[in-house]
């Protein structure tokens, strides 16, 4: 008789074992809000990946909480509201202002930026070495990239004078773009027309106004707005014949003919490096703002052709992407 209760004893504890493991609950999963511009596959799909490759799975021990502004400035103070009041535990914001949107949101939730022009100049971190507060990133506070730009398009086209540069004068953090571009332009012996936009309404004024005092070529300063609406400002440039050149190659994804800028897939990557950290216990006041190293060109041949445009072989060696 002992040795028989000795043996079911043994029995139950083996089988309580299992069964007890599948009773404990799992570890809540941990909730981060994605305050964006528009809808971004690629981009959200890099994102997923670098959080992915650091072991972070929806619908295991994360979810993903997104809330976009369809490039209306306008409405993000309440989206940000929304993710607070979801109780998320890092807010994730593509750029300056979303980022401003989440900081004025709340004071206490984890915000990491994964494309921010200026942070220190907008008063949003303390220092790019140490952020202070609880928002840190990626910076591309490279005011240079503007002037590298207009000077690879004086070099696609050495005949132009005047250029119409498209910009977000509403978004501080493109002031220090334009300031560079204009003392490139005096350089290069360049005329600037300023068309400005601040809002979604502002396209058509500026689209009529490059109509009526037709510039040589165009340039576009990338922020969330001009992002948002890129097709439509793609689809003007190629319209009207014009020579153009952006500050990212999802531009030239769509039909623009040459872009130079930093890479936004590594960027958006790099992001959920940022996002771990903070998952696992780390100060967003303690972890360095990152600045880009990685900028890209990219020329779209098809697009050269359909508008009679000649790139010159020595530009085109040394584009990292041609499309053909």
């Amino acid at each position: 008789m002992d040795r028989r209760r000795f043996l079911l004893t043994s029995l139950a504890g083996v089988l309580a074992g299992p069964l007890a493991a599948v009773a404990q609950p799992h570890a809540k999963a941990r909730r981060i809000g994605v305050l964006g511009n528009s809808p971004s596959p690629h981009l959200d799909a890099e994102f997923r990946q670098g959080l992915h490759d650091l072991g972070w799975f929806e619908g295991r021990n994360i979810s993903l909480l997104y809330r976009y502004s369809e490039g209306r400035n306008e409405r993000l103070a309440d989206l940000a509201a929304e993710l607070v009041a979801l109780n998320v535990d890092v807010i994730v914001a593509w750029a300056a202002p979303e980022a401003g949107a989440a900081k004025q949101a709340t004071k206490a939730i984890p915000i990491v930026f994964l494309v921010h022009g200026d942070p220190v100049a907008n008063g949003h971190v303390s220092s790019l070495a140490k952020p202070g507060g609880n928002m840190t990133g990626s910076t591309q506070m490279h005011p240079e990239t503007s002037s590298k730009q207009l000077d690879l398009l004086k070099q696609a086209f050495p005949s132009i004078s005047r250029v119409s540069v498209l910009w977000n004068a509403g978004n501080p953090a493109k002031l220090p773009d334009w300031n560079e571009a204009s003392k490139t332009a005096r350089a290069l012996q360049l005329t600037l027309q300023s068309r400005e936009v601040r809002r979604p309404n502002d396209f058509d004024s500026a689209f009529i106004s490059m109509r009526r005092d037709r510039p040589d070529a165009m340039m576009t300063l990338n922020d969330p707005l001009t992002y948002h609406y890129r097709q439509l400002i793609v689809r003007f440039a190629n319209e009207e014949r014009l020579p153009a050149m952006y500050a990212l190659r999802e531009f030239v994804d769509t039909g623009g003919l040459m872009a130079y800028g930093v890479d936004l897939r590594y960027l958006f990557r790099r992001g959920a490096i940022y996002v771990d950290k903070i998952l696992k216990g780390a100060s967003p006041a303690e972890i360095p703002i990152e600045q880009p190293t990685k900028f890209e060109l990219v020329i779209n041949l098809k697009t050269a052709k359909a508008l009679g445009l000649t790139i010159p072989p020595s530009l085109l060696a040394r584009a990292d992407q041609i499309i053909e």
